[in-house]
């Protein structure tokens, strides 16, 4: 997103949130405006709004470059698309934090007349949904802290303490610290910083169905082990320390989904955004219930490529009590897709090699695999795959050709050419009416176990079904993590890898579609709360750092307040 979406979206003309409420089907009491454009609603609604009627549809990726896709941009330029056509469709986002949107990756609204609207809003606080996941999760690491201070009558053993403190920015400089260095506040010990959207607490967000569920999930959340009268070591959680209570009323607002619009007027909910290489990557079960009682197709995105976010979608979202999913959009470019050949260093604001920018089928046919394993993913799933070819301003139609054949002879329902962001909805008719004929199909994606299946049992699988691998390793640490499994009440939870999200592989210099590798399990985090665990793939940062040149250089505001600079 550049320059010229921010002006594109100031200049639109947009509906009172009020009115766009009322239209929508949603009564006065059920709203709660936050300014004249953004509201967020009462989860009431979904008991009088009846059934869900509406079939999903998931739009993921190709592996991700830093050149980026516009695989937001293609999702709400897909749900205009769809209105364009005549279909009532409903789009569901994440929101994108600060870390990213002051750091490298730039905002997530959309772009160019593909957008969700005010994009300032969306980009910087919303509604403050995140500074509430921050606080909650603040508020429980300072009654651990709190407890140690005063005796430590529940025996927390400090060399087992796994819960950290969040902040939404990128901070490299908080990876590791120590705590307790003043007088009187408790044993020194070091602990560490996270960005809040890797917070437990985002995902338990995004999983929750209801005050109660989320109130449930909190109190079972794993913060540290302390001595059993046994002597044995035995799960803490925030229900042991009295904290889930105040936590629940700090994210009681939050729970709520955030209404706003795109360009065209169309509905859309942002809610949610846990991170889709360290979480689970998908906006919240809450906005897809609602908007699947108010329109016929609900629109929306998972993180990264389908290895990771539409996976996630599929064995964690669909199980928790989201909508289950009917097709997927694959999302590529002709020049990610030749990034994908391997041989080339892609770095973001970097000028363009001249062999990814100009026309070179050679190339391309090299990097075509890695949308290939992608098809082949999806299809795994039960589930048409359209593959949408992101126009860019020069690309080549003979390249654009190829993409679209290759796509085809590999198995995808339709692959098209999309220009959403030059020409908004009407750009996308072509997708929307390829979607619309996979969603006719009546099927609904399968997860690849069962959903009791041991944990062991999923990773492997997710490994080998999805990733292409050999094989996987666990080192001794995680193998003592998985016998440690039963105690907490997780042998048969929710399986979610994080993993890189630049490879279909463990390993970030592994491009294409590679095969015979084996997956090593460094570690196995337990998120009781969110109600899965979390195997780490080799080294996953959970703490970005800021770029030599981080975009919030270039943010500011003007004589008037209004924001410049966002991108």
């Amino acid at each position: 997103m550049g320059s010229d979406d921010l002006e594109i979206s100031r200049a639109a003309r947009l509906v009172p949130v009020a009115r766009l409420a009322e239209t929508l089907g949603f009564r006065e009491e059920e709203v709660e405006p936050y300014g004249r454009f953004k509201a967020k609603i009462r989860l009431e609604c979904e008991k009088r709004l009846g059934p869900a009627r509406a079939k999903a549809v998931v739009v993921t990726a190709i592996t991700p470059t830093p050149l980026g896709e516009g695989k937001t941009v293609t999702t709400v330029g897909l749900g205009q698309a769809l209105r364009h056509i005549g279909v009532s469709a409903w789009t569901c986002l994440r929101q994108p934090s600060a870390g990213p949107v002051f750091g490298i990756k730039g905002g997530a609204a959309g772009g160019g007349r593909a957008q969700v609207v005010p994009m300032e809003d969306i980009n910087l606080h919303l509604t403050g949904d995140i500074h509430a996941v921050a606080i909650a999760h603040n508020l429980l690491a300072a009654f651990l802290d709190n407890h140690l201070s005063h005796g430590n009558a529940l025996r927390i053993i400090l060399e087992r303490i796994h819960w950290a403190r969040v902040v939404d920015v990128n901070d490299r400089a908080l990876r590791r610290i120590l705590v307790g260095l003043a007088e009187d506040c408790g044993p020194i010990r070091e602990t560490r910083f996270d960005i809040a959207v890797a917070s437990e607490l985002m995902a338990v967000l995004a999983l929750a169905v209801s005050f109660a569920d989320l109130r449930a999930r909190l109190a079972r959340i794993i913060v540290a082990y302390r001595r059993g009268d046994d002597g044995h070591p035995t799960p803490l959680t925030a229900g042991d320390l009295k904290c889930a209570g105040a936590m629940a009323a700090l994210l009681r607002e939050a729970l709520r989904p955030n209404l706003l619009q795109d360009l065209e007027g169309g509905p859309a909910f942002i809610h949610c955004g846990p991170f889709g290489n360290i979480a689970h990557g998908n906006s919240s079960v809450i906005a897809d219930r609602i908007a699947a009682r108010l329109a016929d197709v609900v629109v929306t995105e998972s993180g990264f490529g389908s290895d990771l976010g539409l996976e996630k979608y599929v064995h964690i979202k669909t199980p928790a009590g989201g909508i289950p999913a009917g097709a997927a959009v694959i999302v590529c470019t002709c020049r990610a897709l030749k990034a994908h050949a391997g041989g080339f260093r892609v770095r973001p604001g970097a000028a363009l090699d001249p062999a990814l920018a100009g026309e070179n089928l050679e190339i391309l046919e090299k990097g075509l695999p890695n949308l290939a394993h992608h098809i082949r993913i999806v299809r795994g799933f039960g589930v048409p795959a359209v593959v949408a070819v992101n126009r860019f301003p020069g690309d080549s139609a003979k390249e654009i050709a190829r993409a679209r054949e290759f796509a085809l002879a590999q198995g995808a329902s339709a692959a098209v050419e999309s220009n959403v962001h030059a020409q908004g909805g009407a750009g996308g008719a072509d997708l929307a009416r390829a979607v619309m004929k996979a969603l006719a199909e009546g099927a609904q994606a399968r997860p690849l176990f069962p959903v009791d299946a041991p944990v062991e049992e999923k990773i492997r699988t997710i490994a080998t079904a999805v990733y292409g691998a050999a094989g996987v390793e666990f080192s001794h640490a995680a193998q003592l993590t998985l016998k440690r499994l039963e105690k907490a009440g997780l042998a048969r939870a929710a399986v979610c890898m994080a993993k890189t999200h630049l490879s279909t592989t463990h390993d970030p210099e592994l491009k294409g579609a590679p095969t015979g590798f084996t997956v090593p399990i460094r570690e196995i985090r337990m998120s009781a709360g969110a109600g899965f665990v979390v195997p780490f793939l080799g080294d996953i940062s959970t703490m970005p750092g800021l770029p030599t040149s981080p975009a919030g250089e270039r943010i500011d505001i003007d004589a008037d307040g209004n924001v410049t600079g966002l991108a």
